[in-house]
């Protein structure tokens, strides 16, 4: 009596640890980088590093005038089939897929900082970061334009992605975005972490 006493306490605590309803996970891919690291001059670093943030925080949710530097963690999933968008003009290929953007637009009114050049400077680093870890995963992924023109630190040539978002502008901007595309046969989750340097992106099959 006593054993079957124990034998049934041992299963009904085996029963509560074991985590039937979480789905399992496996990375398919991991990259980062330093957003300390994206331009050479401090300056111009520091408006690369806050618009690469206020992105994330649209992306995350985040009402205009959040504070994009207190951010550490986004994320979000694609079902199989399901379209990721960094912007809303999208390529006729895409339409009706996408069910997922960045949100942002890029521009002063959404409080994105200019370096002098241009407004919104940096959001291709971003962009770019996504595009090298979806492609690096195995998803179906798409950059109509280079970023060529210019390094991305941290960021192999052939993962450079250029994003630009006019109004009225929508096929030129549709060209200028990056598409992802969930062709797994589970949903994928897309993880950010930001440790304060190191921004980092983990592309997660959830099976």
């Amino acid at each position: 009596m006593l054993t079957n006493l124990v034998t049934t306490a041992t299963l009904i605590t085996l029963l509560n640890l074991t985590p039937f309803n979480k789905p399992q996970e496996q990375v398919l891919s991991a990259n980062s980088i330093s957003l300390n690291n994206r331009q050479p001059v401090v300056a111009v670093n520091e408006v690369f590093k806050y618009n690469i943030l206020l992105t994330l925080a649209y992306l995350k949710g985040e009402p205009k005038g959040a504070n994009p530097i207190n951010l550490n963690e986004v994320e979000f999933t694609l079902q199989p089939g399901q379209v990721f968008a960094f912007h809303e003009d999208i390529l006729p290929e895409y339409q009706d897929k996408v069910v997922r953007v960045t949100g942002a637009h890029f521009n002063g009114n959404d409080g994105f900082k200019s370096d002098g050049y241009l407004m919104g400077d940096g959001v291709c680093h971003l962009a770019s970061l996504i595009y090298m870890a979806a492609k690096n995963a195995g998803l179906e992924a798409k950059s109509p334009t280079s970023h060529d023109f210019a390094l991305i630190n941290q960021v192999p040539r052939e993962y450079g992605a250029s994003i630009y978002f006019n109004p009225g502008s929508q096929t030129a901007n549709a060209r200028q975005n990056v598409y992802v595309v969930n062709n797994k046969s589970n949903p994928v989750s897309f993880q950010f972490t930001f440790d304060g340097d190191n921004l980092k992106l983990a592309v997660v099959e959830l099976l």
